[in-house]
């Protein structure tokens, strides 16, 4: 497999409510206080966000968003079965779950740690669909990160098993820049990268079992935990 491809394997439950307060009812006719209708900036700032956050994910809960995710690209072969049409609306998904996101700083969580799962994209290098599907990987296609050490791992099994390593710069609190370091051949026989092999990522969306990232390409990349535990080679 090229060294191209290889590099381009890597490309990552919070609901508002505003309650107003209910008027005390135990009083007398002669003691009414009068109701305190002004808003408070706090108030008018949770009502922004609810009446927004509730406009982008037409009213859903992300637990049934995720559900409708899943069962979205459960056919579709990692996005490699996916028509124009299945894209539009795994992306629009996709944009109602990151609508939820509560994760700000993702590179400082947990919860990004450890090795994943990719269930879907739509990166054509990582997906080779002008290939016969012999010669694409069939088998699952795992990446590890690990936040405290910037350190990452592409994992692909059946039939290649070729793995890449890299270090991760951060850009930003969730957008990093992506350096390939190493490439192991069918997991056994090592190179050294050339310092071509380079890319961002900016981790949109993240909780304990669920990250959805996008690339500088526009790629979509939607992942999810096999394992915290695992740690990346350094």
């Amino acid at each position: 497999m090229a060294l191209s491809t290889l590099t381009a394997t890597l490309s990552f439950k919070c609901t508002i409510v505003s309650k107003p307060s209910q008027p005390n009812l135990l009083f007398s006719s002669s003691t009414r206080p009068k109701l305190n209708t002004s808003i408070s900036d706090s108030d008018k700032g949770r009502n922004k966000v609810s009446f927004f956050q509730g406009f982008l994910t037409g009213g859903r809960d992300v637990q049934s968003l995720k559900v409708e995710l899943y069962q979205t690209i459960s056919p579709l072969d990692r996005g490699a079965e996916a028509t124009p049409e299945d894209q539009q609306l795994v992306n629009q998904i996709a944009q109602k779950i990151e609508a939820f996101n509560s994760v700000k700083e993702p590179l400082k969580s947990d919860s990004l740690n450890g090795k994943w799962e990719l269930l879907y994209t739509t990166s054509q290098s990582i997906l080779q669909t002008q290939r016969p599907k012999f010669l694409r990987p069939n088998g699952k296609i795992y990446q590890a990160i690990n936040g405290d050490t910037l350190r990452a791992q592409n994992i692909e099994t059946w039939p290649f098993y070729n793995q890449a390593t890299a270090n991760l710069v951060p850009l930003n609190s969730k957008r990093v820049a992506v350096k390939f370091d190493f490439f192991k051949i069918a997991s056994l026989i090592p190179i050294k990268s050339s310092g071509s092999g380079r890319g961002q990522l900016e981790i949109t969306y993240l909780d304990e079992e669920l990250r959805i990232s996008r690339g500088n390409r526009g790629n979509l990349f939607i992942l999810k935990m096999v394992d915290p535990s695992y740690r990346v080679p350094l």
